[in-house]
């Protein structure tokens, strides 16, 4: 039984940091596609911010409301300043959302009329692997 044991706990110890690695790889995927999304609405590209956004955010509104809400709470805010990383954790549950693979984004952000903004970007990982924002809130 110690024998199970040792061999058990040997092979915990070195897969753990191997799937530490792969879900740090993954927040760093992650982190890129939501980048890449901010930029389209810093742009005001808020129909190309809809069409690249994932299945689950596309469920959830349309895009002509998208385009109407993003309007309304981002055009007040006048243009970006600065945009800071303040945390990136990766999640495979999330409150009112399918199980799946996550990454929850907050920014600090400075816009021209709001200069202490959180962004809250939330990518998920779509079935073809690709990482995809499916939540964007601005605190």
């Amino acid at each position: 039984m110690r024998r199970i044991l040792a061999v058990w706990l040997l092979a915990v110890a070195f897969l753990v940091p191997f799937a530490y690695a792969d879900e740090k790889e993954e927040v760093a995927k992650a982190q890129r596609a939501a980048i890449t999304w901010l930029a389209l609405t810093d742009g005001g590209r808020y129909p190309e911010s809809w069409d690249s956004a994932a299945a689950l955010f596309k469920a959830a509104i349309t895009k002509a409301d998208w385009e109407k809400a993003l309007r309304s709470v981002r055009s007040p805010l006048g243009p970006l300043k600065t945009r800071t990383l303040k945390s990136a954790i990766f999640a495979r549950r999330l409150p009112n959302a399918p199980a799946g693979e996550y990454v929850v984004i907050q920014f600090d952000t400075r816009f021209t009329n709001k200069a202490d903004a959180i962004e809250t970007v939330t990518p998920m990982r779509e079935k073809d692997g690709s990482w995809r924002v499916s939540g964007y809130y601005i605190k």
